[in-house]
């Protein structure tokens, strides 16, 4: 599987995937580590990391994991990861929010987030809004969006993701917008700085 997390005092304006290389973590001792892992450097303040999804919890892919898989990218992996989602969890699926907002869900809240990373779900989209949309990536369990038209549902998401972020705690993804327009990704307003 795949997952979008945070990657706190980043604004990257690409739309592209950086290897992170190594990363340092605390452990629940306190004690500090280095770790090779799965992880990419992606848009915003954004970063994804392969998974392994078990029945409690996630464990974090490793570049090994991903060479015994046979994934030579992190086109092939993404591709793979977000295919074992949508069989494990659905389909992602659009329902109304509030104010024109729509929520994007599939079976499991905290991998909602990960449907950010469904190119062809926002390409979808873009065959009723080709105008492009305006997607916050929040938290978790919140994957928001709002066609660029509609500036009113726009408003309400420039006014709402700094609190969604900021109420979500250790479940936070990004306090960014994006949109999606022309099949790819651009910050839409910037991070807040931390």
């Amino acid at each position: 599987m795949v997952v979008v997390r945070e990657t706190v005092g980043a604004n990257r304006q690409d739309d592209a995937f950086t290897r992170s290389g190594k990363v340092k973590v605390k452990l629940p001792d306190g004690k500090e580590i280095e770790m090779e892992t799965a992880w990419w450097d992606f848009i915003g303040d954004t970063h994804i990391r392969f998974v392994f999804d078990g029945p409690q919890t996630m464990r974090n892919a490793t570049p090994r994991d991903l060479e015994r898989l046979g994934l030579k990218t992190v086109e092939q992996a993404l591709a793979l990861a977000l295919e074992n989602l949508k069989r494990v969890y659905g389909e992602p699926k659009s329902s109304p929010w509030e104010g024109d907002i729509m929520s994007v869900d599939g079976k499991s809240p905290d991998l909602d987030s990960s449907y950010f990373l469904d190119r062809a779900y926002w390409q979808g989209l873009l065959k009723i809004h080709p105008e492009g949309v305006v997607v916050c990536v929040a938290k978790r369990g919140g994957l928001l969006y709002a066609p660029l038209s509609n500036t009113r549902a726009v408003d309400g998401l420039r006014r709402g993701v700094s609190y969604l972020y900021a109420s979500s705690g250790t479940l936070r993804v990004s306090s960014g917008l994006y949109l999606f327009q022309d099949g790819k990704w651009s910050v839409f307003q910037a991070p807040a700085k931390h």
